[in-house]
């Protein structure tokens, strides 16, 4: 009996020292040793152990601040009891308190808001919290944005650990390329729903946010990156420099390819480079998060946020002007587009829908009946703009709205083999508006049609029988809570999670996003 119990008790403690050892792995808090150390594609002729004094100043070139950037807010919750939130920011840098204004009555915040610290020069590390709160008359409320999968429960602030040789940070939120490890919601993006609260009131809310440093030449490459790994001039700009000529210019290479991670030999925290902005890699054909972008792609969409790291779908919006005779123009509701971008959001894919502020989003001539080979016109005209090598094919989906195509909405395969189009008819689609309300009834189609270019494999309720209550397919499919089901349809903005039992299907858990891509010509 005493030896079972001692068992026990050593099972216990490996166990502990394994939990503590993960959570090590997401939640550095300093960088104690300044080797270089080689990933698989790191630097070869710049990587070297570092002789770097800590006592001299880390960029003599610039006298050194950080700078937290707030770039959006998003509430995937039901954040105040009455009405939208009133949400604000409070910034600590290396203990110093910064409290944006509050932004009153808002789902939405997308109006950018920073907080500059003049830090030491010498000192290699700086520390940042951030914390989002909701403004209540006598109780504020804090929102979640953690994943809580440390020691601590209910942690719903993020600390972090900026440093300023490699001008990245760890702890809460982390660059990471190898998935058993990766930060599911991406670098410079918090995801309270990354607790899997998805589904409860937990307050749960999505920031984009950027931490950067003072750079003498304004590349974004830090000084001791410069002279100590690149052995560049700290004094001329780099941006968009590609001396191995792989596509992808260096300071793309120097953001996603520089990690901070813990070498469990020597117990004590590295810089790692896993690409070499010097040494030709085939960026066109990997995609370490397999959404079917790959690094060259992910690189001509960074401008938009892209991250080679966390899942991404692009879809172009094109809509129709009004018609002649008093026929409205078809457009999809702003509301609906922030409402289909939460849903993807609360799984970590990041949604960009351009409608105009990616290139594409143009307004298409009226046409009372859009038949499907006028569909495919459009598509050639608008999207391709006539060159069938355009890049943005494979990379982009097209969703099109129209007046009227005959059917609410339905995936067209372009003569090209494309099969990332779709349609949805606003004459439609707006005879449904009343069951769920407009907004909703135009994200729910348009999501159902993006579905079908994403390979959902629907397991029933898609077809006639299905549509209505008094039909039996109708009761027999309602546990698959999807959009993709007729019977949710118009009223739903979601993909089943497959957690209903019988007659379910997780949706989002096998979603093909490069399926759309197959067979392009």
């Amino acid at each position: 009996m005493k030896i079972h119990k001692k068992i026990v008790c050593l099972l216990m403690i490996g166990v502990l020292i394994f939990s503590i050892n993960v959570s090590a792995v997401k939640s550095p808090k300093a960088s104690t040793n300044d080797g270089i150390t080689k990933g698989n594609n790191s630097p070869t002729n710049h990587s070297q152990s570092s002789s770097y004094d800590d006592n001299v100043d880390i960029d003599p070139l610039v006298d050194l601040e950080v700078t937290v950037t707030i770039k959006e807010i998003r509430a995937l919750d039901k954040i105040d009891d009455i009405g939208k939130p009133d949400f604000f920011v409070i910034v600590y840098i290396n203990d110093v308190k910064f409290k944006s204004k509050i932004w009153f009555n808002q789902n939405y915040v997308k109006e950018p808001w920073s907080a500059t610290l003049n830090v030491p020069d010498d000192q290699e590390n700086v520390s940042v919290k951030i914390q989002l709160w909701d403004w209540n008359l006598g109780l504020k409320k804090i929102c979640d944005l953690n994943d809580n999968s440390g020691v601590l429960l209910n942690k719903y602030d993020i600390a972090l650990d900026y440093n300023l040789k490699t001008a990245h940070w760890t702890g809460d939120d982390y660059n990471y390329p190898y998935s058993a490890w990766a930060d599911p919601s991406g670098y410079g993006r918090l995801n309270g729903c990354d607790d899997n609260s998805i589904y409860q009131d937990d307050r749960d809310c999505l920031v984009l946010f950027d931490i950067t440093q003072n750079d003498y030449d304004g590349d974004k490459i830090p000084y001791w990156t410069e002279v100590n790994i690149y052995h560049t001039d700290p004094a001329v700009n780099d941006t968009g420099r590609d001396d191995d000529g792989d596509g992808v210019p260096i300071e793309w290479e120097f953001k996603w390819g520089s990690i901070i991670d813990y070498d469990y030999h020597s117990q004590s925290w590295r810089f790692e480079w896993i690409y070499d902005p010097f040494v030709w890699e085939d960026h066109a054909h990997m995609d370490p998060d397999n959404d079917g972008l790959s690094n060259v792609e992910e690189y001509l969409t960074s401008q938009w946020g892209s991250d080679p790291f966390r899942r991404d779908i692009f879809v172009e919006l094109d809509q129709m002007e009004a018609g002649p005779n008093g026929e409205p123009a078809s457009l999809l509701p702003e509301l609906s587009k922030e409402l289909i971008r939460d849903a993807f959001d609360r799984y970590n894919i990041f949604l960009h829908l351009d409608d105009g502020s990616m290139g594409g989003g143009e307004m298409i001539p009226f046409i009372n009946i859009t038949p499907r080979e006028e569909l495919t016109a459009i598509y050639r005209e608008y999207f391709l703009h006539g060159d069938n090598n355009n890049w943005r094919k494979g990379v982009f989906h097209y969703g099109l709205l129209v007046y009227d195509a005959t059917y609410a909405g339905y995936v067209f395969g372009a003569d090209d083999n494309y099969w990332g189009a779709y349609q949805i008819s606003s004459k439609r689609v707006d005879k449904h508006r009343y069951v769920a309300g407009r907004a909703v009834a135009y994200a729910s189609v348009y999501m159902h049609e993006l579905g079908h270019t994403l390979d959902i494999a629907i397991p029933g309720g898609h077809d006639t029988s299905d549509y209505y209550p008094w039909q039996v397919g109708w009761w027999k499919w309602r546990p698959y809570k999807s959009c993709m089901n007729y019977g949710y349809t118009y009223a739903l903005i979601d993909y089943s999670d497959g957690s209903r039992g019988k007659n379910d299907h997780d949706d989002w858990g096998t979603l093909d996003l490069p399926g759309f891509q197959s067979g392009i010509e």
